[in-house]
């Protein structure tokens, strides 16, 4: 049996704050969008230091109406990484649109923006890169190239708040990007995602086809005291945020900071023991003009079996994960696209060597410390 306490993989900072916020709208008996998603929405927006927050269902939401906004269709080509969850890939398909794979930097674990010209067909009309882990990608030279070929950057920020690149925070530097506050996410509403924009001609468009395309919600149609009548502007979706989540949305906004600087603490300590063991090569740590999320601590194992590493690791109590499984690498892919083993070479060796270890608020550098004397142990055997 194990002697360790269990330590999980992830698990959301949820405390009083967060079920006070969430009962008092329950109280309120409005618990569908309205003023919470509204408020949320600013707070948001100022946080990022952005123009337009619009909050959506999912970030598989967000991405989706990123790409319908931006009238992207069928026959064209959106290029990303296939070191991703199946999401971003799967966003580009709601639209009939091909996601076309540019391998990854086996150090940064994002796309290789080298490798992204040789991509572009007649047919692409975007990129959407993805900031594996909370690292943001090479955006100066992503920015360049959209320049150059014409081209929307959309990113792919799920994992990416509060990620700083030189000086801006990611969710204002793209032309749309789109967040993810899934349940182990640095800021959670259990589900839910958040699109951000300085366009104005897009945030309108957005809010509108979120739901159904209505020109105005039910929110805005109450306080009017017309409540039935409503015209559809636009095409849409049922992609809508609720208050429920909204205002547990902005409680854990408050939280935000204190919870990257906990994040941030905890990987530190694992930087500086894991880097005196030579079976673990750890993360890229950027330079200070780039601030990681912190919202994945993935180290890639060397000569040591990932997998028996990962069972050896949960027989000790710490549950451990794996970060990604390229999407080329699936039966559906390769299927749909051609895609095959040794297309993809990086996001191919890093996949059979990365782990995920536990990083979340509710860790206390006691459990940091059980995790690396624990791998030391797991390695040794």
């Amino acid at each position: 049996m194990a002697e360790n306490p269990f330590i999980p993989f992830s698990r959301p900072w949820i405390d009083d704050t967060e079920i006070e916020a969430v009962s008092q709208v329950l109280e309120s008996k409005w618990i569908s969008t309205g003023a919470r998603v509204r408020e949320f929405e600013r707070a948001f927006a100022e946080y990022l230091g952005v123009k337009h927050a619009i909050a959506v269902s999912s970030c598989t939401a967000a991405l989706h109406l990123s790409l319908v906004v931006s009238k992207i269709g069928i026959n064209d080509e959106v290029i990303t990484t296939p070191y991703t969850f199946t999401a971003t890939a799967e966003a580009i398909r709601y639209v009939g649109a091909k996601p076309v794979f540019v391998d990854i930097n086996p150090d940064t674990l994002n796309i290789d923006v080298s490798k992204i010209e040789q991509a572009i067909t007649p047919n692409t009309k975007a990129i959407m890169p993805v900031h594996i882990a909370g690292l943001p990608c090479d955006m100066d030279s992503l920015k360049d190239i959209c320049t150059k070929h014409d081209l929307l950057l959309l990113d792919d920020a799920a994992h990416a708040i509060p990620t700083i690149y030189k000086g801006d925070y990611i969710g204002g530097i793209g032309d749309l990007s789109s967040f993810s506050f899934y349940a182990n996410k640095n800021l959670t509403t259990g589900e839910g995602g958040m699109i951000t924009t300085n366009n104005d001609s897009l945030a309108q468009p957005l809010r509108t086809m979120r739901l159904h395309g209505i020109d105005k919600d039910a929110w805005s149609r109450q306080s009017r005291r017309s409540i039935w009548r409503y015209d559809i502007t636009t095409e849409g979706y049922k992609y809508n945020m609720t208050d429920i989540q909204a205002a547990m949305g902005l409680c854990q906004l408050m939280k935000l900071t204190k919870q990257h600087e906990r994040r941030s603490n905890f990987s530190q300590i694992y930087q500086q023991e894991l880097e005196k063991i030579p079976q673990i090569s750890t993360p890229f740590v950027p330079d200070n003009t780039i601030q990681h999320a912190w919202h994945l601590y993935i180290i890639q194992l060397n000569q040591v079996d990932r997998d028996q590493f990962v069972e050896s690791m949960r027989e000790e109590n710490i549950e451990c994960s794996v970060h990604y499984i390229p999407l080329h690498l699936f039966d559906f892919y390769q299927k749909q696209y051609g895609y095959k083993v040794g297309d993809f070479p990086y996001a191919e060796e890093v996949f059979e060597r990365v782990v995920s270890l536990p990083l979340h608020p509710g860790m206390t550098e006691s459990d940091v410390n059980i995790v690396f004397e624990t791998i030391k142990k797991v390695i040794s055997k």
